[in-house]
């Protein structure tokens, strides 16, 4: 073979057997024969285990959100650049502000968005009708991506008490029909709402679809706390906590929260813990 473009028999065995049908990707398009053709020719790669398939930008948002609430990784974004509403490079930004982003590999039919593309640091850029070679290189990138960042995590366990920076995570919410994105570090308490969960800021609140039980595992490293049922607080936004004929409660932001008795003292300890940290 004499094209110097890598496939994945080019691979060395040791990479072959490491990551042989273990990539999950996620496909991004609103056109759909484009789309089934993509998917067609990753699921074709023996190198890629599982292709999710959506039709617009936020659809993948929720989608990414989903994989990380159940603990799976997306190893990469395949993503169209021009779609209507949140186009392609929107996205890619808003993933950039991800606490671990994924790699993107644009997938389009214009030249133009280049540029741009590679200054949201994209792993490739790939120009329609997708020529088979031609993504087997792309995924031979996500190969080494992958390899390279699991022979780089430290070996060493990090403190208990140090949390990662996810502060930058951004959520997409429903307000009124519309799509808006607001960053994890400014989401001041949840609210259950049945099915959903209501997000509040300092600016509003939209809902999400998502159990409380699952916002409190994935955002406790974030500082959040269960203080009732119905209710999960960002400790950083607690004004103060208040006492009355028995009942403890928490000031945010001039909204008062009941605080339920089983909750009350592991609130009380991490608020004197948080407290005694040097800032």
């Amino acid at each position: 073979m004499t094209s110097g473009l890598p496939c994945p028999t080019c691979e060395g065995p040791e990479r072959r057997g490491a990551l042989e049908r273990t990539l999950r990707v996620l496909a991004v398009d609103d056109e759909a024969p484009a789309l089934d053709d993509l998917v067609y020719l990753l699921k074709s790669d023996p190198r890629v285990a599982h292709v999710e398939a959506v039709t617009d930008a936020t659809k993948a948002l929720r989608t990414l959100h989903r994989a990380m609430d159940a603990g799976q990784s997306v190893d990469a974004v395949f993503l169209d650049i021009r779609m209507p509403g949140l186009d392609g490079l929107d996205l890619a930004r808003v993933l950039s502000r991800f606490a671990q982003p994924p790699p993107i590999v644009f997938v389009t039919a214009h030249q133009e968005p280049a540029v741009e593309a590679f200054e949201l640091k994209a792993l490739d850029y790939l120009l329609k009708p997708v020529r088979p070679e031609r993504l087997a290189e792309s995924v031979h990138r996500i190969v080494h991506e992958v390899l390279d960042s699991k022979s780089s995590e430290p070996v060493a366990a990090a403190p208990v008490d140090k949390a990662p920076d996810v502060g930058d995570e951004v959520i997409p919410v429903e307000l009124g029909g519309i799509t808006r994105f607001i960053r994890l570090a400014d989401i001041r308490y949840v609210e259950a709402h049945g099915d959903y969960a209501r997000l509040h800021t300092a600016t509003g609140s939209g809902l999400v679809r998502a159990a409380l039980n699952g916002l409190e595992e994935r955002w406790r490293s974030a500082g959040f706390v269960r203080i009732h049922r119905s209710h999960l607080v960002s400790l950083g936004h607690i004004d103060e906590l208040r006492l009355e004929d028995g009942h403890l409660s928490v000031n945010i932001g001039g909204a008062v929260l009941p605080v339920s008795r089983r909750h009350a003292r592991q609130l009380r300890q991490l608020l004197v813990r948080r407290n005694r940290q040097p800032s």
